[in-house]
């Protein structure tokens, strides 16, 4: 038996041969343990409809309907959809995992679509943006919930890039966060309850066995990972629930308008 990737902490990925999930990667961390971390508090019942918002090799997506039976729309920008379509029906969920194209800011879904919202290790990228949960509500049903993880912050840093890190990060990692960062953040909209917000237990652990294993010559991240040890670096999640008792505002795609021809200077004042 390949014992690679192997962990008590993720009884349902253990499932899943290794050089299938290297082969499908797509980002830093490893999908089917965030995925199955996630999902330990998320509502995930047969039949429902659940979006993987960038979604990457559609690993997740995969994991996600075989585990849990739900239909899963498995949507990304930067990955072949018809690449993510062949792995999809090799896994033999093309019943139920459905690949689309999509930015996340332009997602082509009606308003309260989704029993579920989830995304890994993508959603920094995208959703600090005040007013982008605002956006991204809309297309859950009323108490259905948004979920994310992925990397981040076990406490938000405003100075100097801790020393252990400087070698590592560079300026976009900037839009990691804490825990707590994304629990105030949701909050604060008033169109969530956040349930859940807090970081995996000795994830960094994880993290650096994780890269061993898919990109062993990434000594750099590796390192700096180790050194920090988790006084910095997490994996982080975050699990809130569409407030039934608000109305989101419309999103304003135009703006009607109608023109008028009008003088464009002054007369000029004669002396």
């Amino acid at each position: 038996m390949d014992n690679r990737l192997l962990s008590d902490r993720f009884p349902r990925s253990n499932k899943y041969h290794p050089e299938w999930l290297i082969a499908g990667c797509s980002g830093g961390a490893n999908p089917l343990w965030l995925t199955e971390w996630l999902a330990s508090a998320v509502d995930l019942r047969p039949g429902i409809r659940v979006l993987d918002l960038g979604c990457g090799r559609a690993l997740s997506s995969i994991f996600l309907s075989l585990e849990f039976e739900v239909e899963v729309w498995a949507a990304d920008l930067w990955f072949s959809v018809s690449e993510n379509l062949q792995r999809i029906r090799n896994a033999g969920v093309g019943n139920r995992v459905y690949p689309i194209r999509s930015e996340a800011r332009s997602l082509p879904f009606a308003n309260d679509f989704f029993d579920s919202i989830i995304s890994i290790d993508s959603f920094p990228y995208y959703g600090t943006d005040d007013l982008y949960l605002g956006y991204l509500a809309r297309f859950v049903k009323p108490g259905g919930q948004i979920a994310i993880a992925g990397a981040g912050l076990t406490r938000e840093f405003d100075g100097a890039v801790p020393e252990r890190l400087a070698a590592w990060w560079e300026p976009t990692m900037r839009c990691l966060h804490s825990a707590g960062w994304w629990r105030a953040h949701w909050q604060k909209s008033g169109i969530v309850n956040v349930e859940v917000a807090d970081a995996m237990a000795d994830g960094w652990k994880f993290w650096v066995k994780w890269q061993n294993v898919v990109a062993p010559e990434n000594l750099t991240e590796i390192r700096a990972v180790e050194s920090d040890a988790g006084e910095h670096i997490a994996y982080v999640r975050a699990v809130a629930r569409r407030r039934e008792d608000v109305t989101l505002d419309e999103i304003v795609q135009s703006v009607p308008t109608k023109y008028m021809a009008t003088p464009l200077l002054r007369d000029t004042v004669k002396r």
